[in-house]
C-alpha cells in the first residue's frame, strides 16, 4: 500500500471491516468482489440490487450481510401473484374499535432482503418507488416513515430467464449499484465441495452474531462526506456520465443521480481501502456496477449481442484519466 496519511482516523473503521469481510468468507468461498461492492453500498447509504442465475449464493450473501449488521431485517420472496398491499401492508378493520387499523407489510423492516424482484409484475415493484427514493411509505393517504438505516438488498435472475418481468428504469435508477455474481471459479468449485464432503459448511447462518450495530454504521457514513476529492476528479466523474448519453451506443443514457451515485460510491470504495481520498481508480472500479443497470441500450447494439456492462467499460476506458 502507498505511503501517505489520512486526515481521518480509520483504525476502528478498517477493523470492522476486515472482521465483517472474516465472517463472510467463513460461510461464502470466493466473491471477494461482490462483497466489496455491497460493502460500498451500505457505506454510500444506497441500495443493491444482486444479479446471478439460480444457486450462486445471491441470497445467501444478501442475508448474510443483513446478519452482521445489528438492524431489523425482513424477506419477501417475490413471485408473480404478489399483490402491492403483501409488501406494503393494508388496513384492516377492527370490530371492536370501530376503525381501520394499518398492518404494516414485510417493507418495513430495516434491511430489506428482495428475493427475485424480477419475478413479480410491474405493478407490485412500482410498490417500491416511494420506499426506496424517500424512505418513506404512503398507504390511505398516511405517510409513515422508515429510520436512517433504511436499506433494501435485491436479487434478481437473468432477464433472459423465463418468467421474469423486466424492472421499470424509473426503479432500477433507485438501486445504487447492480452487482452481478458468476459462477465461482475451479479452485473455489472444488472448496466448496470439499467443504460439504467433509460436513463443514464452517459457521452456520445461524450461529453468525451481528459484528457492527446500527449507531456504527450510521457514524461510518458520515465519514463518507468527509473523503477528499480533487477538482480533477468531479470533472472526471461528470465526462464518464456525459460520455454514455453521447454514445451512439446507448439510447438512454445515465442521469444526474448517476453522477452523484457514482462519487458517493467512489468515496465510500476509497474508505473500504483504507484511504480519505479518491483516485481515478476507485471509479473505474465502482463504474460499471453504477451505470451498467441504468443505460437503455440502442436497438442496434442490443442486436449485436453488446450488454450494457461491456458498453459501459468501453466508454469508462475511452475517458482520459486525469494526472
Amino acid at each position: 500500500m502507498e505511503n501517505f496519511e489520512n486526515r481521518i482516523d480509520l483504525t476502528e473503521f478498517s477493523n470492522k471491516v476486515e472482521n465483517l469481510k472474516t465472517q463472510i468468507a467463513s460461510i461464502i468461498v470466493g466473491q471477494e468482489g461482490a462483497v466489496d461492492l455491497i460493502l460500498t453500498a451500505l457505506l454510500a447509504d444506497g441500495h443493491v440490487l444482486i444479479e446471478g442465475v439460480p444457486g450462486v449464493a445471491k441470497t445467501l450473501l444478501a442475508k448474510l450481510t443483513a446478519k452482521l449488521i445489528d438492524a431489523e431485517y425482513s424477506r419477501i420472496q417475490f413471485t408473480p401473484d404478489l399483490m402491492p398491499s403483501d409488501v406494503l401492508g393494508t388496513s384492516v378493520f377492527n370490530l371492536k374499535t370501530s376503525e381501520f387499523e394499518f398492518h404494516k407489510g414485510p417493507i418495513f423492516s430495516e434491511i430489506v432482503l428482495i428475493d427475485e424482484i424480477n419475478r413479480a409484475p410491474a405493478k407490485t415493484q412500482a410498490a417500491l418507488f416511494e420506499v426506496m427514493e424517500e424512505r418513506q411509505v404512503t398507504v390511505d393517504g398516511i405517510t409513515r416513515s422508515m429510520n436512517e438505516i433504511y436499506t433494501v438488498i435485491a436479487t434478481q435472475n437473468p432477464v433472459e430467464q423465463e418468467g421474469t418481468y423486466r424492472l421499470p428504469e424509473a426503479q432500477l435508477d433507485r438501486f445504487l449499484m447492480k452487482i452481478k455474481i458468476d459462477y465461482p471459479q475451479p479452485q473455489e468449485e472444488y472448496t466448496i465441495l470439499k467443504r460439504h464432503n467433509e460436513n463443514k459448511q464452517l459457521t452456520k447462518l445461524t450461529e453468525i452474531a451481528p459484528v457492527i450495530s446500527k449507531a456504527e454504521v450510521l457514524k461510518f457514513r458520515s465519514l463518507v462526506s468527509q473523503v477528499f476529492v480533487e477538482d480533477s476528479l468531479l470533472k472526471y466523474i461528470s465526462e464518464i456520465v456525459i460520455g454514455t448519453r453521447k454514445s451512439p451506443a446507448v439510447y438512454l443514457g445515465a442521469s444526474p443521480r448517476a453522477s452523484v451515485a457514482l462519487l458517493n460510491a467512489s468515496k465510500a470504495y476509497a474508505l473500504l481501502q483504507g484511504r480519505d481520498f479518491i483516485t481515478p481508480d476507485d471509479i473505474k472500479y465502482v463504474g460499471v456496477p453504477v451505470l451498467q443497470h441504468r443505460l437503455m441500450l440502442s436497438p442496434e447494439t442490443e442486436m449485436e449481442g453488446h450488454s450494457a456492462e461491456t458498453v459501459c467499460k468501453r466508454l469508462i476506458e475511452k475517458i482520459e484519466v486525469p494526472k
